[in-house]
């Protein structure tokens, strides 16, 4: 039988979820350590070592030029389209969630952005005084009370768990605006994603350098910040604890809550 591609992705999606039961867990004596899980080490430790190629070669030399050439309006209109487009993917992991307030406000946003707010190059949402929202399927699967499992750093994509894996590849394959696998212009979605971590890449680059280069160990600071924030994230803290290497906000994410676990 000949499925049709998106088919085939979500019964991919559908399978990584039905792994989720045999994720690697803790024993009981692990589970009150505050020593990250991460029975993976060796391997993520390659993939981290990729990622910095990858970035030093590519994506921090990109991120710098963008940023420099393109104006700060621009630059803001850009990121306004791209979060425009992943208000329809939260709305529905909010309702996933049984969060209708929240899948309403990013209902509200998607439809306001995308009409007056010019397809979303423009964010007049916030200027009505409609809060931003932001979740993934890896914060559904937390809420459905689906466990993290080790820590994994994936290819391009850095710190994750085993989770939260699972949570990128179905928000991935399920968004029509993000994966289009017969016409790839259509994939507006991950082009804009694209242009955002590059922008958020240029704009704190010397802070995100300093973790990554300036480092004794960076894959243990940044296993620290992600599992750390992550959690914070997840258990529902102040917005103000919680830390995104890639953030879009007009700060840097860094400023008060990076701190060197091997410093001296």
């Amino acid at each position: 039988m000949n499925l049709p591609p998106r088919a085939k992705t979500l019964i991919i999606a559908g399978l990584c979820l039905s792994l989720m039961s045999a994720c690697t867990v803790r024993n009981p004596d692990e589970r009150d350590s505050a020593v990250p899980f991460d029975p993976y080490e060796k391997n993520n430790r390659q993939v981290h070592r990729f990622n910095l190629g990858v970035d030093k070669l590519l994506f921090r030399p990109a991120a710098r030029g963008y940023t420099k050439i393109i104006p700060d309006p621009i630059e803001d209109s850009f990121n306004s389209f791209a979060r425009n487009l992943s208000e329809p993917g939260d709305a529905a992991n909010y309702l996933l969630q049984g969060n209708l307030k929240q899948a309403g406000i990013s209902i509200g946003r998607f439809l306001m952005n995308s009409t007056i707010g010019f397809a979303g190059l423009a964010d007049p949402a916030s200027e009505f005084g409609i809060p931003e929202t932001e979740t993934d399927f890896g914060a559904t699967l937390a809420a459905w009370g689906v466990k993290e499992g080790a820590y994994i750093e994936l290819p391009f994509f850095g710190p994750s768990t085993q989770r939260d894996s699972v949570g990128v590849l179905v928000d991935f394959f399920t968004n029509p605006l993000t994966f289009a696998p017969t016409r790839p212009i259509e994939n507006v979605g991950f082009y804009a994603n694209v242009v955002e971590r590059l922008s958020a890449r240029g704009r704190y680059s010397d802070t995100v350098d300093s973790i990554l280069y300036e480092s004794e160990d960076s894959y243990a600071v940044a296993r620290v910040i992600y599992l750390q924030n992550r959690r914070f994230e997840l258990e529902g803290n102040s917005g103000d604890t919680y830390v995104d290497p890639y953030a879009t906000s007009d700060t840097d994410p860094y400023e008060d809550s990076y701190a060197d676990p091997y410093a001296e």
